[in-house]
């Protein structure tokens, strides 16, 4: 049963998003680790498919850990999630103390300004989260930073933090030894904190196994059906579907160009359609011929779409509104009853159309704009 929520009028794009593989993705992911215990990152609009509806979905089914960058996306969270620990990866803002109050959002504590923000005044029945940088070299506190903090009973007794959370930087290949490293230094820091949780396993690490997992997996990407360790084949439900409307079809001539720069120059006589989705809902520019060669075209390198079980190469430049595919090699019989084509779907899944710009299916995600009819499959 399909659902759609509130969306442009006569939309060029529509975006299909299926709550249900959501919730059996984060089922699988649960079931790996040891406690049984699993979050959910709903960060950056839950990587571009809708905070509230991704949120709502998950809850239904029993998570009750999420994590956000935000306070603004906490709040979200908090409508659809009553009862959740709502956990704010950006550390504490003083200054929106009444809103992680009101609520109840949990800071993730990150640097010692943060600590004494916090620890300035007694906060009785409140605990925040406490992230040690254990080699991403990004948030968290240091190892001369986390020495400071345990050289101070009086601090670490007014922080008392509920977690302690780390980042991998390289589990999306599981054999590089800055991994192995993480795991030992968290171990090591956890000990510290007898009466906090600990979570260090993103997507990627809850496949490094259990020695990865401490309490609370806090999955992000596979979530989402993406890709999260290179180079192995993905065990998770694909999420999206994303269709761009036939605006137009045209013949054009071998050796005439198509769009912009003439970038595209034609070998043969081809039949063109033109799609009314680009760059500005997210589809990006490079895909049109970043020199990624993922298949044999018979003209140029690049992103596809689909037309049923046909592949459609992308023509040319992308641009802001439009791109062209040459659906030369597309039966008539399937083109004459055709007004949507696929850029994303469970054959083409999202990771090859990042691959195909040269980016990753994170950046794509949560680069899909508002302008496409969004319809969530419960």
């Amino acid at each position: 049963m399909a659902k759609a929520y509130p969306s442009p009028p006569h939309p060029n794009g529509r975006l299909t998003i299926d709550l249900g593989a959501i919730v059996a993705n984060w089922q699988k992911l649960r079931g790996k680790a040891a406690h049984k215990q699993c979050a959910a990152v709903v960060k950056a609009d839950a990587y571009g498919l809708g905070t509230q509806p991704v949120a709502k979905a998950l809850y239904k089914a029993g998570c009750r850990d999420f994590f956000t960058a935000t306070i603004g996306e906490g709040v979200l969270v908090r409508q659809v999630a009553p009862k959740a620990r709502i956990h704010i990866f950006n550390g504490f803002n003083i200054k929106a103390e009444a809103e992680y109050r009101r609520h109840q959002l949990t800071p993730v504590i990150n640097s010692p300004r943060g600590i004494n923000n916090w620890t300035v005044k007694q906060r009785r029945g409140t605990r925040p989260a406490l992230h040690i940088d254990t080699g991403m070299n990004r948030l968290g506190l240091g190892k001369e930073e986390l020495a400071w903090l345990l050289s101070s009973p009086d601090l670490m007794k007014k922080l008392n933090p509920e977690l302690i959370v780390s980042h991998f930087a390289c589990a999306d290949d599981p054999d590089h030894p800055l991994n192995a490293r993480q795991i030992e230094a968290f171990g090591a820091a956890r000990k510290h904190f007898p009466d906090a949780r600990a979570s260090l396993a993103n997507s990627a690490g809850v496949f490094l196994g259990r020695k990865a997992h401490f309490d609370l997996l806090r999955p992000g990407i596979s979530l989402y059906g993406g890709d999260a360790v290179n180079d192995v084949k993905n065990p998770m439900k694909p999420v999206v579907r994303l269709e761009g409307r036939i605006i137009q079809m045209k013949q054009v001539g071998r050796g005439e160009s198509v769009g912009y720069g003439a970038a595209a120059v034609l070998k043969r006589d081809s039949k063109i359609a033109v799609i009314g989705i680009g760059y500005a809902d997210g589809l990006h520019r490079q895909a049109s011929g970043a020199g990624t060669t993922l298949r044999n075209h018979k003209i140029g390198t690049g992103g596809s779409a689909m037309i049923d079980r046909h592949r459609a190469p992308i023509l040319g430049r992308i641009s802001m509104d439009l791109m062209a595919l040459d659906v030369t090699d597309v039966p008539e019989r399937i083109l004459a009853k055709t007004e949507w084509v696929d850029l994303i779907n469970r054959q083409l899944r999202v990771d090859e159309l990042a691959a195909s710009a040269g980016t990753i299916g994170y950046e794509l995600l949560t680069s899909l704009g508002q302008r496409y009819e969004r319809i969530y499959v419960e």
